[in-house]
């Protein structure tokens, strides 16, 4: 018995319309097909397996922070995706570097999760990790 991935991501929005043109505009991620639930929503995909579901409706407040709540997303070039948040306007922290090497850049999406960029460990562009 083991678990075998991870599936998807939940969050709740405030304001559906505004999270879909973030996640789909600012973060670049594909919309996929959503079945027909009787709440609304909307889903995106992670990477090649994973999921971000969008669940609208949020009424509480919420608490992130980037050492505590957040998630993720493994990046090829964090030095194109600095300068594509850059290019588009959206605000981010100023890279960091964890002690293994990995790069970091977080924002905040339009309901306050904190979001993190990352790359493995020594490795910032696309080019040093040829």
């Amino acid at each position: 018995m083991k678990i075998v991935e991870l599936n998807h991501v939940a969050i709740h929005v405030a304001d559906l319309e505004r999270s879909r043109a973030f996640f789909r505009d600012v973060l670049q991620l594909a919309e996929i097909e959503r079945p027909a639930f009787d709440f609304p929503g909307a889903w995106f995909r992670l990477g090649t397996q994973q999921e971000l579901h969008l669940i609208a409706g949020r009424q509480l407040a919420t608490h992130s922070h980037n050492r505590g709540d957040h998630w993720a997303l493994m990046v090829d070039d964090l030095d194109a995706w600095e300068a594509h948040l850059t290019s588009v306007g959206y605000p981010h922290f100023p890279r960091k570097r964890r002690p293994d090497g990995a790069g970091q850049v977080f924002l905040i999406d339009p309901d306050g999760h904190y979001i993190e960029l990352c790359t493995p460990p020594g490795v910032i562009s696309s080019e040093q990790a040829k």
